[in-house]
């Protein structure tokens, strides 16, 4: 009989720590702020007796806050949180914590689908670059991009403004009020048509070959062997676009000793300094750590004697070695790049 009644004190606990009550404990273990908060949310009634609750409670020991806790738990196991408009309920709190431009800037950067492609490539650009990209432009639209940037970045291109400019900006910067989508979409307009103008429509675009190579190059397998030849029987063209990406001469600075020795065996010796011309002096090690200490000093020694050398023949002669490099990778004689699986070669 006594555990009956035990059993029904404990279960009248329990329902005594739900609804209000339950409620008005979790609220004290808020922050003031935080509670404001929820309690701004409610009806009158609502408000009445919860209110009623804080006021008739005492001290709260663990007991009491583990049931009022595990209340709200029960109650959250048979609710659930939509998807829908996820990305308006963030702008909203993101709006509320930071204000409207700094919440909208966050939201282009955590929402792709905000994200306009040219304010993202901006982000990316040195600030000279971007200083010339803006030249002239209105200091409304200057200082829209400014607040979309990182703060660092915005302060130096500012400084890089020319100085009759750069209170208009600033002023504009301090009075800044909601930015429209409709302004956003004007400036990433703007953006694009500058940076497409300066630097080819290639910098507004993604993928191509070069993207292809290095994903290839990163993968485990032969998958190489596999791809390539089905891209040629499709595009002979596009695959010899990535197949030039995926041996470039840099992967050749990996090459063990032995196998690089094996490359330079074939390269002419006018081809190899004209190739090393381009590369700073610590690049060039791998080559010379090939060589006797005899032969790596020769070609140090016409490298210093050759003089300037053109851009075009520096890649030329590194091209040609990279050709020379693919062959004897395609033979199996040397392993080029950053396979895995079988080997390790690409080709």
């Amino acid at each position: 009989m006594s555990e009956l009644a035990e059993e029904g004190a404990d279960e009248n606990k329990r329902d005594d720590m739900t609804g209000a009550k339950a409620a008005a404990v979790f609220l004290t273990l808020l922050a003031q702020e935080d509670a404001a908060g929820l309690l701004g949310a409610m009806e009158p009634d609502e408000l009445e007796q919860i209110g009623e609750s804080m006021c008739a409670l005492g001290d709260v020991e663990g007991e009491a806050i583990r049931e009022a806790i595990a209340s709200f738990i029960s109650e959250a196991e048979r609710e659930v949180i939509s998807a829908k408009d996820r990305s308006a309920h963030l702008r909203g709190i993101l709006g509320s914590a930071l204000g409207d431009v700094k919440a909208q800037s966050m939201m282009q950067r955590i929402d792709a689908d905000e994200r306009p492609r040219s304010l993202e490539i901006a982000r990316w650009l040195v600030p000279s670059v971007t200083a010339r990209l803006i030249e002239g432009e209105h200091p409304q639209v200057i200082a829209v991009l400014l607040l979309n940037l990182d703060p660092e970045n915005a302060a130096q291109i500012l400084s890089l403004m020319d100085e009759a400019m750069q209170p208009m900006i600033v002023e504009r910067i301090a009075r800044m009020g909601p930015v429209s989508a409709d302004a956003i979409a004007m400036l990433d307009h703007l953006l694009s048509a500058q940076i497409g103008s300066q630097f080819g429509s290639a910098a507004l675009e993604m993928g191509g070959p070069k993207e292809a190579a290095n994903l290839i190059n990163l993968a485990s397998g032969d998958i190489a062997r596999k791809v390539i030849p089905l891209i040629e029987e499709r595009d002979a063209e596009l695959s010899a676009k990535i197949e030039a990406e995926m041996f470039t001469f840099e992967m050749l600075l990996d090459l063990e000793p032995l196998e690089m020795g094996r490359l330079l065996r074939d390269v002419e010796s006018d081809a190899l300094v004209d190739a090393l011309k381009g590369l700073p002096e610590e690049q060039r090690e791998p080559f010379f750590a090939s060589m006797s200490s005899r032969a790596a000093d020769g070609v140090r020694d016409d490298i210093e004697m050759r003089g300037r050398v053109k851009k075009d023949e520096v890649k030329a002669a590194q091209k040609s070695i990279v050709e020379i490099a693919r062959k004897l990778a395609d033979d199996g004689e040397i392993s080029v790049g950053a396979g895995g699986g079988d080997g390790g070669d690409f080709v």
